[in-house]
């Protein structure tokens, strides 16, 4: 069993449209099992319509509660606060617990033991069916934190499910950005595929994002979406790779039919054939060839 990571420097670059494409090709020659990391704004489950069989809370670390009962207001737990989180009353301290960040330090100060700690509901977490086969998602709580502790619960529960079914691959619809969801969808992943847009900002977004595999070991492949708006920007991505050994895989043209596959809910390589969807086809047939061949390992020595 394999896993391939899909990633991009920056939102926008259509990373999550190159994923449901791999789904739908890939689901066509093998078992696969997708997940879909990017807890925070989750997008993967629009284009492949799921029906959600398991849902389950996702308790993301603690918050501190006041019981009034024993509170005397005595003010040490404000005074020991760094984050303002404790409200004054009349007759007892309240928590303000979009301050709190569970630090605990009035629960171990409190003379009286009136605080408690508890866990709170940071998210839900999903198993759902796809015709192109299971799927792990998750949906993280406005304002929460401990978005890469739920990342890795999804990667884990694809990941068992994959070797519990047998399946080839396991394909994960990472997170944009370098920050810690992305670090926790990289870790472990045999190969991780670059999403990048002939743009300024791809181009550096790129760069980042690469700098952070780069540095956890994952061997990285880059694919341009909409490389044909600016070419001299995509030959800019071409010559940075190729001077760090990064094989650029596939060139994607621009097409609006990507955009009404999406209205309609479907991957564009399921939705119709054209020069894009040949694009996905000849990458997805690149990226197999090395993951599934262990070439993984053999574009990790070229990269070190």
């Amino acid at each position: 069993m394999k896993q391939l990571v899909i990633l991009s420097g920056k939102g926008g670059t259509g990373k999550t449209t190159v994923a449901a494409a791999l789904a739908h090709l890939a689901s066509q020659e093998m078992p696969i099992v997708l997940a879909d990391a990017d807890v925070d704004a989750a997008n993967l489950e629009l284009v492949l319509d799921p029906t959600k069989r398991e849902e389950l809370k996702f308790m993301g670390g603690q918050l501190a509660v006041i019981d009034p009962e024993k509170c005397t207001a005595c003010g040490i737990c404000a005074e020991v606060c760094r984050f303002d989180a404790l409200i004054p009353g009349d007759e007892a301290y309240r928590i303000d617990s979009l301050a709190c960040e569970g630090c605990a330090s009035c629960f171990y100060q409190c003379p009286e033991e009136a605080i408690r700690m508890e866990e709170q509901q940071a998210g839900l977490w999903f198993r759902s069916d796809t015709r192109f086969g299971p799927l792990f998602h998750a949906h993280l709580f406005a304002g929460q934190e401990n978005s890469g502790k739920l990342v890795t619960l999804v990667k884990q529960q694809a990941r068992l499910r994959a070797l519990d079914t047998g399946a080839a691959v396991v394909l994960v619809d990472g997170p944009p950005g370098i920050g810690c969801p992305v670090i926790s969808a990289s870790a472990g992943m045999d190969l991780a595929l670059h999403i990048a847009e002939p743009t300024v900002a791809g181009v550096h977004g790129l760069e980042r994002v690469m700098g952070t595999t780069g540095h956890f070991g994952v061997p990285s492949l880059v694919a341009i979406n909409k490389a044909d708006l600016n070419r001299a920007r995509c030959e800019e991505i071409a010559a940075f790779c190729a001077g760090r050994g990064v094989e650029v895989v596939g060139r994607i043209p621009y097409d609006d039919v990507v955009t009404e596959a999406m209205v309609q809910g479907r991957p564009v390589t399921e939705y119709t054939d054209g020069p894009v969807t040949e694009a996905l086809k000849e990458m997805w047939s690149r990226v197999r060839d090395l993951i599934l061949s262990d070439g993984a390992g053999s574009v990790k020595e070229v990269q070190r």
